[in-house]
């Protein structure tokens, strides 16, 4: 595995957008979208999962505001990405 990648996990509760996203970032060289989430606790869990495989997310792109359910801002909380800075547009 390329270790100069960066992993990204996607999070949105629209299914159009998150294939937008996933469009948008693959124009990117170094960038991969490894994997999706529709909701926050499906976030969480995926973020742990690919923790235990040591294959960790580098990023955590969250929609803040979803539909029901833990919302994006609670699960960015919650998720704890090692060595990682967490930038949001919205106070936590």
């Amino acid at each position: 595995e390329d270790m100069s990648v960066i992993r990204v996990l996607l999070v949105d509760d629209h299914p159009v957008v998150r294939a937008g996203l996933r469009a948008l970032l693959g124009d990117f060289d170094g960038l991969e979208v490894a994997a999706e989430a529709a909701d926050g606790a499906s976030a969480v869990a995926e973020v742990a999962r690919q923790e235990a495989l040591g294959t960790p997310f580098d990023v955590v792109l969250m929609d803040l505001q979803m539909g029901s359910g833990l919302d994006g801002a609670e699960a960015t909380r919650q998720i704890v990405l090692p060595a990682a800075r967490r930038f949001s547009f919205y106070d936590l």
